[in-house]
């Protein structure tokens, strides 16, 4: 499912929305989401996952045309851990109904 794709299933999902509502709604919750990964933050969204920012270290890597050694520097990648509740679901594993809804 693309970002576009997202946005007009919540729209039909969400008729009392209008389209431009629900594309600010979803740009806020990336950008969110992303800023608080630049600050080194972890999100959690329970029932989903938690995405959080690994430090890979700097390393020597090779230039895989010429073999040449070639200096990696240090940086933080994102990683994404799904949430029981997500991996049963993808499993087809059994839903279960949330009681503090």
């Amino acid at each position: 499912m693309t970002r576009s794709e997202l946005i007009a299933s919540l729209a039909a999902a969400n008729p009392h929305l209008r389209q431009p509502d629900v594309e600010l709604i979803v740009s806020t919750i990336f950008d969110e989401i992303s800023a608080a990964l630049a600050r080194g933050d972890r999100v959690e969204l329970r029932g989903f996952g938690a995405f959080t920012a690994k430090k890979r270290d700097a390393r020597t890597g090779r230039n895989p045309r010429t073999g040449e050694a070639v200096a990696v520097t240090g940086k933080a990648v994102p990683y994404f851990k799904p949430g029981k509740e997500l991996r049963e679901r993808v499993n087809g594993g059994p839903l279960q109904s949330r009681s503090d809804d």
